[in-house]
């Protein structure tokens, strides 16, 4: 019984990463919809997009994917580092016996 339990709670667990990763996912998009859209569109006097501002369009999507994939990466890097301090300063102090 305490299985059903546990993996009950698990799933629980599950489901609300899941919503938390798409609820960021959609403050992602959004921000981003927003930047290029305020960046790129400049003419409201014809319903098609002019060339140039499609163009702007991509060219903003593609940077703000770029950099926004440069910062996690770099944030991944400094967590490690910050991980690696930290049991290093751990490991000196003697409480974590040497691996």
């Amino acid at each position: 019984m305490a299985n059903l339990d546990l993996s009950g709670v698990s799933e629980q667990i599950q489901a609300e990463v899941q919503i938390k990763q798409f609820r960021d996912f959609l403050i992602q998009y959004n921000k981003l919809s927003e930047s290029c859209f305020n960046d790129c569109v400049w003419d409201f006097t014809s319903r098609s997009i002019r060339s140039n501002e499609e163009n702007c369009v991509q060219n903003c999507v593609e940077k703000y994917t770029k950099v926004t994939q440069r910062i996690s990466e770099r944030f991944q890097e400094l967590q490690m580092l910050v991980n690696e301090n930290a049991s290093a300063a751990a490991q000196k102090l003697g409480k974590i016996p040497g691996v």
